[in-house]
């Protein structure tokens, strides 16, 4: 339903590329007292995705929160793009959404109409991934802005955390790259309609069907890749997990015209900010051009699941998405090694 507004003119940045920059978070989070809690089985020491709190023996809570300005025109899409990924939180750390809170900053002067629309898009989502919507808490702000705290439960044993990937595992990416290069490309007005149809598509798609499929096999680590781009979540793994991996540029995804935008210029400055702070620690080796090292560094807004695990059991994976209908291009992009000179090697 269109409600004759352009969401994207009211936002400076799109989606996750809005995220303050890794830097002067690592800063910040690092000053922080360390919580003290036996109960408390995943907080900040890794950067993981979500938080995950020890209920009973038989019962972990995920907690996570997220929220972002417009990188569509849509309040309806908007809306089941912040929700999807505030979900995904939840989902990379193998668990099940229970229940959500809507988080809104909104300015006036779009009424109510607008702001129904975004809230009836979250909700569309959060009912998808089986959850409950209750509520929330809402703010008047010149820059709209929409997402989720989510809920979630999960078994202690069965937690997939960042940290845990094994050498010779295979490394498993569930959707496409390159969604900050195109919303960048919309909001310049220079988008194709496929690239931004595309976009949207994938951004709004829940990775619930993507969990449930890798619950089935043995899972090593796991991680979404949202604001800092496949080389920041990549390299929160690598640095997790005391290995060294391996991307292999030919095998990613990717989404269409988004390389074609990155060779024009077309690149969020999110990007900038990642390749500023994660840089040092990634070897680019020469057959990757400048479009291709925008791509890996692209903050990506609703991105999929990064897995590490057996070959053969990424392969089943494979399959078992493709049987069940799964509606975007997922595959093998590299593998993880003992310790090399760099976390992250993108060949």
């Amino acid at each position: 339903m269109s409600v004759g507004v352009k969401l994207t003119e009211f936002s400076k940045s799109a989606g996750c590329a809005a995220k303050i920059g890794p830097g002067i978070l690592a800063e910040v989070v690092g000053r922080l007292p360390a919580a003290k809690d036996d109960r408390l089985m995943v907080g900040v020491e890794t950067a993981d995705d979500a938080a995950v709190y020890r209920v009973s023996d038989e019962v972990a809570l995920i907690q996570t929160v997220d929220f972002f300005p417009p990188m569509v025109d849509d309040p309806f899409t908007f809306g089941q793009i912040a929700a999807a990924n505030a979900l995904s939180d939840v989902y990379a750390m193998g668990g099940e959404p229970r229940l959500a809170l809507n988080v809104v900053a909104f300015p006036n002067c779009l009424g109510a109409e607008v702001l129904g629309e975004i809230l009836a898009g979250g909700a569309s989502k959060v009912k998808e991934a089986g959850a409950v919507l209750a509520g929330g808490h809402s703010i008047n702000d010149e820059e709209p802005k929409y997402g989720l705290c989510v809920s979630g439960f999960v078994k202690p044993d069965r937690i997939w955390k960042n940290g845990g990937a094994r050498t010779g595992d295979v490394l498993l990416l569930t959707k496409p790259l390159g969604v900050g290069l195109i919303n960048t490309a919309v909001k310049a007005g220079m988008a194709s309609e496929e690239a931004e149809r595309k976009a949207v598509e994938s951004m709004s798609c829940l990775n619930k069907l993507a969990m449930e499929v890798l619950r089935e096999v043995e899972v090593h680590s796991c991680t979404d890749v949202t604001g800092f781009g496949l080389t920041g979540h990549a390299l929160e793994t690598a640095r997790a997990s005391g290995k060294s991996l391996v991307i292999q540029t030919d095998k990613l995804e990717v989404l269409p015209d988004a390389l074609f935008y990155a060779s024009m210029g077309l690149v969020p400055e999110g990007t900038y900010r990642n390749k500023a702070f994660n840089k040092k620690d990634v070897r680019l080796e020469e057959q990757v051009d400048e479009a291709m090292e925008d791509l890996v560094f692209d903050p990506q807004t609703s991105g999929g699941l990064l897995v590490s695990l057996k070959r053969e059991d990424a392969e089943n994976v494979l399959v078992r998405l493709a049987e069940a209908g799964y509606p975007l291009k997922a595959g093998i992009v590299g593998a993880v090694t003992d310790l090399q000179d760099k976390y992250l090697i993108v060949r």
